[in-house]
């Protein structure tokens, strides 16, 4: 089954040209399926660039899912068009009603802010509570996880001394996990952060389970049975050019950026990066909604109102 997004979304033609299955909204109407509903709370700045890279991931299912885009009420993005988030977006207010099989909260270049310090982190925490009553399942990325784990277990965060920035090494902790089924041992993900969270501070009664880690940039990924929630602190879902892009806007501006660890070929920034990532990224995403499809209530309105089976 295809995704459904709607039919005027810059991603619908992104999906289209790379053999993404997309399906239009009167051909939904028409089957008697009921699409899983995903929503993704994007707090990126360029959010065309990011909606696009998840509707990659989660469109390459082979389940009907509806994904939803949800901002927040209170911010005001600078590199998306108003008439964009108008048409496409709802804050998340104008949802707060609903109920989601899954929920996705990105990341933000907000990093090295204090979490209190964030304009909108009281109305993120909102959220966040929220999702333990209206979603079966969430996704947190980035520094959308380092938030949610913060929110959820105290887990700090600490600046690094220079950006953890490249592609590294990650090692598959948790082999029988159903969220790593077809991992391959170690494999490559893109990390671009200038913060970290540290096993040793993953509280032992927490429930926590270390899936991925490296021995260079630390955790890579928890899950949360009870809670039905994967924390990913770092980009899996990133294009090609990502990376590239960071790097060329880095130097422009004059941030100190050195060249992505073992990201260019040869080092050498005037060759094209290599996807090494992106069969694992693929692999990740419908791991989750398959545990999402096998665990979720038929009828959405069930969702927080009784105890829900927790995801393997």
């Amino acid at each position: 089954m295809p995704i459904k997004i709607p039919d005027q979304l810059p991603a619908r033609d992104v999906l289209v040209r790379e053999g993404v299955s997309v399906m239009d909204e009167r051909t939904a109407l028409r089957q008697d399926v009921r699409p899983l509903q995903i929503g993704l709370l994007n707090l990126m700045p360029n959010k065309i660039r990011t909606e696009t890279q998840f509707a990659r991931l989660i469109g390459a299912s082979p389940l009907q899912v509806e994904m939803t885009l949800v901002r927040i009420g209170n911010h005001k993005a600078k590199n998306t068009p108003e008439d964009h988030l108008i048409t496409f977006y709802q804050t998340w207010e104008e949802v707060a009603e609903r109920k989601f099989d899954g929920f996705i909260v990105t990341g933000a270049p907000i990093e090295l802010l204090p979490f209190e310090e964030v304009t909108y982190w009281d109305e993120l925490t909102r959220i966040l509570d929220w999702t333990t009553t209206h979603v079966h399942s969430s996704f947190f990325i980035c520094w959308g996880a380092m938030a949610a784990a913060r929110h959820f277990h105290g887990i700090p965060k600490y600046t690094l001394g220079k950006k953890a920035f490249g592609v590294f090494r990650h090692v598959n902790n948790a082999p029988t996990s159903p969220y790593l089924a077809g991992f391959s041992d170690d494999f490559a993900i893109p990390v671009s952060r200038w913060t970290e969270v540290r096993t040793a501070d993953i509280p032992g009664d927490s429930g926590l389970e270390l899936l991925m880690e490296s021995d260079v940039t630390g955790p890579c990924m928890l899950s949360e049975a009870a809670g039905n929630r994967l924390y990913m602190f770092n980009h899996i879902e990133y294009d090609s050019t990502s990376l590239k892009e960071e790097f060329d806007r880095d130097r422009a501006t004059g941030v100190p950026i050195e060249v992505p660890h073992e990201y260019f070929p040869e080092d050498d920034p005037t060759r094209r990066p290599l996807n090494r990532w992106r069969s694992h990224a693929h692999l990740l995403f419908g791991n989750w909604i398959n545990q999402v499809y096998q665990t979720t209530p038929y009828e959405l309105k069930e969702i927080g109102a009784v105890r829900q089976p927790a995801m393997s």
